[in-house]
């Protein structure tokens, strides 16, 4: 869901000339800046290396639900395809600026009692420490879906049909808990353009960052 609305921000925004989607299956979306790869192992970027090159940034919006899951299978999918991908990266663009899309309630000291929080806080560690050109991390609570964006995971859509409709009353009682795929998508491409001095952006930050439109 949220590479979804990112992607719908990078190809909206005119000062980004080419996307490419490395994904397990294809987007369904037909656009002239859009090119898309098809890859299946997201442990290993090796066999795609080449293809990785002379990009200006990587918004990493890959995750999974840790309901269900004990922390092995957690890990895999949530550290080890992340730090994965940014090491094919860094190996390939030396300037490039990595955004990790993380979550609210993180743990940064990747160590505490809760087992995403603890993983989560781990990876944004790792991707943090990397020799990036820069490296951020977004970290949205609540993500209104907009323009007809919706969620591939089954529980998650469920959970939006059935609950989405208080996003708007939370929203109006604590602003800085919700945001939409829109905005997030817009802070993740500024991030991208322009940086901030904030490595880690709460999505209070987010909503802020990712305001309507601005002449870069």
């Amino acid at each position: 869901m949220i590479g979804q609305g990112v992607l719908r921000e990078c190809l909206l925004d005119a000062d980004v000339t080419a996307v490419l989607s490395v994904a397990r299956r294809t987007t369904g979306k037909s656009d002239a800046k859009l090119r898309e790869l098809v890859h299946a192992d997201f442990s290993d970027f090796s066999s795609i290396a080449s293809e990785l090159t002379g990009y200006d940034a990587c918004l990493f919006c890959l995750g999974i639900s840790s309901l269900g899951l004990g922390e092995d299978e957690y890990r895999r999918v949530t550290y080890d395809t992340a730090v994965a991908a940014a090491k094919t990266l860094l190996e390939r663009n030396s300037e490039l600026t990595f955004v990790f899309v993380s979550g609210a309630g993180t743990d940064s000291t990747g160590s505490g009692r809760v087992m995403w929080a603890r993983v989560k806080g781990q990876t944004e560690n790792a991707i943090l420490a990397m020799p990036f050109k820069s490296a951020y991390v977004v970290r949205p609570a609540a993500v209104r879906p907009q323009h007809g964006v919706s969620s591939r995971a089954t529980n998650t859509r469920v959970a939006y049909a059935l609950f989405g409709w208080l996003l708007p009353l939370a929203k109006a009682i604590a602003p800085s808990y919700v945001t939409t795929t829109d905005r997030l998508g817009r802070a993740m491409v500024r991030l991208a353009k322009q940086g901030t001095n904030k490595r880690v952006l709460e999505s209070a930050d987010i909503d802020e960052l990712g305001k309507e439109p601005v002449s870069s």
